[in-house]
């Protein structure tokens, strides 16, 4: 094998080398965002889970918050006035409601929604 050969191999090894580094920077770097994003996400829910516990005290609210009863999942709560019961869902920001929250809200369109009273004795 001549220089000139030995130089191109060596060159294309150096190369190679180097391509396969910048690949596990990428990937790191890539990774490194996924889990930016998933810390991030994971702050959105939680300052939503406590954004809801204080909106019915927020000076939009259009109820009287001592009628608000928590309930947390699958729906935020209840609100109770003296002509109607309020199922409430707060969102913040672009947050959406969950497949679950929908079908909850579309029971409720269609009149779906009944009051039960179980005895135990």
């Amino acid at each position: 094998m001549d220089k000139f050969t030995m130089l191109l191999l060596i060159v294309v090894l150096v190369l190679g080398v180097l391509f396969l580094l910048s690949l596990r920077q990428i990937f790191s770097l890539r990774g490194d965002i996924t889990s930016l994003k998933s810390q991030r996400q994971s702050q959105s829910t939680k300052y939503g889970q406590i954004t809801e516990q204080f909106m019915p005290w927020a000076s939009n609210y259009p109820y009287d918050p001592s009628k608000f009863r928590f309930i947390g999942s699958p729906i935020d709560g209840i609100q109770f006035e003296e002509d109607k019961v309020v199922l409430m869902e707060f969102k913040a920001a672009t947050s959406k409601m969950t497949s679950l929250q929908r079908h909850i809200k579309s029971l409720v369109e269609e009149g779906r929604v009944t009051f039960e009273e179980i005895r135990l004795f």
